[in-house]
């Protein structure tokens, strides 16, 4: 995957100086040892040059995980630790942060009496030393555990940290307003801001013209050879490849020039209506291919799609999609393919659906081809462009990070799956289940004011989800999701 964060995690043991600070380093080893035996060592970096007890220690650990190159912190209370100097380092580190703490160990040398920790203890002073100084860390649900259980708690942060990291460096880059009749994807932008995200807004016409200035383009034909590859038998509509690798290179090119000092680039593109006119195609496609190299591209100038796809990417490390939460399944599908072989009601099960953005490789099958809606209204030869076939089955999340109407940010997050039923259907498009989705759709989808665009990662990411979004600041009361039964929504008649 490119347009990619590669994280490194620097560890920074503390210790209260009326503790043995040789239990804090002695901890702290075995923590690194029990990293490095079950994953990556590459993905951290133990600071080596002092415990930190004080504010000089403080500024000298700093000093080092910035100089190895660390984009990331992880503070672990070795013991006490010294609330000041440790929430003073979580301050001045400049990326996403999270504590942890020791558990005790009788077989340490001087057991519970000469070796004992208190770090218990001292992450409750840590939490509230944070929280005056106004710092933001992550704190696992758990966060006290012997080397392994604080290893695997860092292993837990790495995609929290990487989607917080990665959102800092971001730039999203938009062509054209909202269509006409598509306020649901116009939303402010002012949160963007508040996220650390750089929002680049261009005319529809600027982007015409550097299609035009690319149309002899050398790299077309390898393009194109790459686009028959991928397709293969599905290779319905050969003769608008071309102008779709003139596309592609096209918004290629415009990322490398206007990225400007962000890392990151997410692209939130228009589609219709006089984009197949002028474009003489779709771009649906192309959206597919540059989404399943790490760079989202989201349909209908939806820039919180886009947000949402980049983050759900970096979360999950693979591809993604963009859906619409589009229409109900038949109760003749329901009956003979999903009742009494699955475990959902009707109201739980959904068509997610869009014109043909999803990438090859998470379609069970696909054909390249016209976009029938736009069809209807059009020559079907400039409606060339669409990636049709059914989902992959599997485990999804379903979720989206959004500025509502009222500019308050909100998201959704809800576990879920995408059934081995054919959807006798067009587009990219799935059966997708959700426990409880019916009241879902209602309470928190129609309740919170959510657009019909949602983000697909495809496995179950709510966790990681859930803690980034809460780090990025949304209130946890603006966090849906999909309730147990039994449980009821704030808006929930009780009497239903």
């Amino acid at each position: 995957m490119e347009n990619m964060p590669k994280m490194k995690i620097g560890i920074v043991a503390v210790s209260r100086d009326c503790f043995p600070e040789s239990l804090s380093v002695t901890r702290r080893e075995n923590l690194v040892k029990a990293y490095a035996a079950k994953y990556d060592a590459e993905d951290i970096y133990e600071c080596p040059i002092c415990i930190v007890e004080s504010e000089i220690h403080m500024v000298q650990a700093l000093e080092d995980i910035k100089k190895a190159g660390c984009n990331a912190l992880c503070v672990y209370l070795g013991n006490f630790g010294p609330e000041i100097a440790e929430t003073l380092l979580a301050k001045h580190f400049d990326g996403p942060k999270m504590f942890v703490a020791a558990a005790e160990e009788t077989s340490a040398n001087g057991g519970l009496i000469q070796g004992r920790g208190d770090a218990y203890c001292g992450m409750l002073n840590a939490s509230y030393n944070l929280k005056l100084r106004n710092v933001k860390a992550y704190i696992p649900d758990y966060p006290v555990g012997t080397a392994e259980e604080c290893a695997d708690m860092i292993h837990e942060f790495l995609p929290i940290a990487k989607a917080v990291y990665a959102l800092n460096n971001l730039k999203i880059i938009s062509f054209g307003p909202r269509p006409l009749n598509f306020l649901a994807c116009n939303a402010p932008i002012k949160q963007l801001y508040n996220l650390g995200v750089e929002i680049e807004e261009n005319s529809e016409l600027d982007l015409f013209e550097a299609f035009n200035k690319h149309a002899d383009d050398p790299r077309i034909p390898d393009v194109v050879k790459d686009m028959e590859e991928e397709l293969g038998a599905g290779n319905k509509k050969p003769e608008i490849l071309n102008k779709l690798a003139q596309y592609e290179i096209t918004l290629l090119d415009w990322i490398e020039e206007h990225r400007g000092y962000r890392k990151f680039v997410a692209l939130a593109g228009k589609c219709w209506p006089a984009f197949q006119t002028q474009f003489g195609c779709v771009p649906c496609y192309v959206n597919s291919r540059l989404t399943k190299r790490g760079i989202p591209v989201s349909c209908e100038v939806d820039i919180y799609g886009a947000l949402s796809e980049f983050i759900g990417t970096v979360v999950s490390d693979d591809t993604v999609t963009l859906l619409d939460i589009n229409n109900t399944v038949p109760a003749d599908i329901y009956n003979e393919e999903i009742k009494g072989k699955f475990d959902y009601t009707q109201k739980d099960i959904f068509m997610g659906f869009h014109c043909g953005n999803t990438a090859s490789t998470k379609l069970s099958f696909c054909e390249m081809k016209n976009q029938m809606i736009m069809a209807r209204s059009l020559p079907v030869e400039v409606t060339n462009g669409t990636l049709e076939g059914d989902i992959v089955p599997g485990d999804i999340t379903f979720f989206r990070l959004q500025s509502t109407a009222d500019a308050k940010l909100r998201a959704y997050i809800a576990n879920g799956e995408v059934l081995p039923v054919a959807t006798r259907s067009f587009g990219a498009i799935g059966i997708f289940a959700i426990n409880e989705m019916g009241r879902f759709y209602r309470h928190v989808l129609i309740e919170k004011n959510f657009p019909h665009h949602g983000a697909v990662a495809f496995g179950h990411f709510g966790k990681q989800l859930y803690e980034v979004f809460k780090y990025i600041g949304v209130d946890v009361e603006e966090i849906g999701y999909n309730q147990p039964k039994g449980v009821l929504y704030k808006t929930e008649n009780p009497f239903s």
